[in-house]
Parts: C-alpha cells; structure tokens; sequence
C-alpha cells in the first residue's frame, strides 16, 4: 500500500542566539542608546521616550516621586570599579523595580518636552515581516530583591490609543545570569511573522520597557541601554515531495541566513523533530523520509529567522 502523505507549511520563528545579522534589516530608534539630553552625572529628563504614567496607588511621599523612577546617567571613566564595559556609548538609564514604573515609544508618544508627538519613530509592522527587539540589560542596583522582574516588549496601539502588546520577553534577576553590574546582559524578544490579517498589521510599532515586579519584591533599580531593533523577511517556501526508492523525498529552497526544521506527526496532534535542523544556504535543502508501514504522515516545515 502506497503511503499517503499531507505535506503542511508552517512558520514557527524562535530566538537565535547567534551575533550574526545575515538578512536583517536595522530599523533606527530615536535615542536607542539614551545619549539625549546629555548628562555630566544624572538627569530625569529622556528624549524620545515617554515615561509610564503614575498609577493612583503610588503615593509619592518622602521625596519619591515617580518621574525619579527612571532617569538616564553617565557611566564612569574607564579604571572605576562601577563602569560599565560594554556600555554603548556614554550614558544609559536606570529603572526603579516599582510596578508599572516604565519607558515607551512609538509614532504617537511624547518625551518630557514635547507637548505634542514628534512622530519621530514611524517603523510600522509590514506584512511577511519578523520584528526583533534587542536591549542590554543589568540587575541588581541598590540591593534588588532575587527574583524581581522587567520585561522588554513590542506592541501597538489600537483605535482608542491602547497599548497593545505583540510580543514580550521577562527578565528575571538571578545571579546566575547578572553576576555582576558592570556587564551589560542582552535581551531580545521576536515577534513572528505578520500576516494581513493580524490587527497590528501596518500599525505603527511600539517599544516599551517595563517593571513588571510585584509590592512584595519591588526595590533596587533596573540599567538598560542600547536599544535596537530589526527586521526581516519571511522567505517564500514551497514543498516538493517526490519518491526515491521506498522513501519520499522533501526538498525546498533554504534562504540564507534561515534554520529549517523538518516535523513528522501521524495524526496532527502532535509533532516531534525530524532530522536536524538545516542552515539556509540560498540553495535547495532537502531530506529523506521513510515511508514505513503505510500509515498516513504529516510533514511540517518550521522556520528560525535570522537574528
């Protein structure tokens, strides 16, 4: 009996946790390294972004107010036992471990000086695009509870203004990865390809940093700097399936910079990986499948974007 085979594309976009931009395409963000306004030391005002605002439960008493929550500050002079190696240029920020103290941007935020959006972030979610937020992170400024949590994310507004989120990334303060604080910590949250029917399609995009910390571990502050973001396309995928022998053969044409990972499932309820994964070269990639016993098999393709 011949076997019967149901070849399904799918796009499943993960993490990469390779350096390497093959692909990619930078989008600009408007003092993505908070260099502005320049600070000899600290300074509460932060161009280009938009600071969260003060919910009714925080009580701004005893000097805390909620705009010192977050701030930018100059790094130290090389030699210092607190700089910050890996600080991108001179200045980064910090972020107070308050709930829902925070920093947004999109096309209709607006800065402390601007009584009106500037509408100097214009990048939109494009159709058949992926979108890759990347910041660098440290943890653990002025005795931070174990456990206290940000979270970097990508999001749209939506006809009454709301911001709505696309995509997010927790950040977890451990020592096992913040074992020191002069040591940037890159994060980075994707949100996966846009299809036309998706509400933010063509909608403008939103960056947002926030504590996500409870009451009971709020305390110590957040550093974050050097903001970027990127984009890429989803390449076009077409399955052949051809017999070879008593095997199929499944073949498709890689892009470069693309992982691909082939699925097998016997009912489509669940699937389990079928070879390695395959590095797109811009040539054909294929792989050999058994046909077995004659029962019927589901293929998928699963694709990794570039990073």
């Amino acid at each position: 009996m011949n076997k019967h085979l149901v070849a399904v594309v799918a796009w499943l976009v993960t993490s990469g946790s390779s350096p390497c931009s093959i692909g990619a395409a930078i989008i600009p963000v408007p003092n993505g390294s908070f260099e502005s306004p320049t600070t000899a030391f600290v300074d509460l005002n932060i161009d280009s972004w938009q600071k969260s605002p003060k919910p009714g439960w925080y009580v701004e008493a005893g000097g805390f107010l909620w705009t010192q929550l977050t701030g930018t500050f100059k790094n130290t002079p090389p030699g210092n036992y607190d700089h910050i190696d890996n600080c991108d240029g001179d200045q980064a920020i910090w972020l107070f471990a308050v709930p829902e103290a925070g920093l947004f941007q999109d096309y209709d935020s607006v800065d402390w000086n601007d009584a009106a959006p500037s509408h100097q972030f214009d990048a939109r979610f494009e159709v058949g695009k992926t979108y890759r937020l990347t910041v660098g992170v440290i943890a653990g400024g002025g005795g931070m509870s174990n456990l206290a949590s940000a979270e970097i994310s990508l999001y749209y507004r939506d006809a009454a203004s709301n911001r709505v989120t696309v995509a997010a990334a927790g950040i977890t303060n451990t020592s096992t990865v913040f074992s020191n604080r002069t040591q940037f910590v890159d994060y980075s949250v994707e949100a996966r390809p846009v299809r036309p029917g998706d509400p933010w399609a063509n909608r403008g995009i939103g960056l947002q940093l926030r504590s996500t910390v409870g009451l009971e571990l709020q305390g110590g502050y957040w550093d974050f700097d050097n903001v970027r973001l990127s984009s890429a396309e989803e390449p076009a995928v077409s399955l052949l399936v051809a017999r070879e022998g008593t095997n199929l053969r499944v073949q498709w044409l890689g892009a470069a910079g693309w992982g691909y990972q082939v699925q097998r499932s016997d009912e489509l309820s669940s699937w389990a990986d079928f070879g390695p994964l395959l590095n797109g070269t811009g040539s054909s990639l294929s792989t050999l499948v058994p046909t077995g016993d004659g029962s019927s098999t589901f293929l998928r393709l699963l694709a990794r974007s570039p990073p």
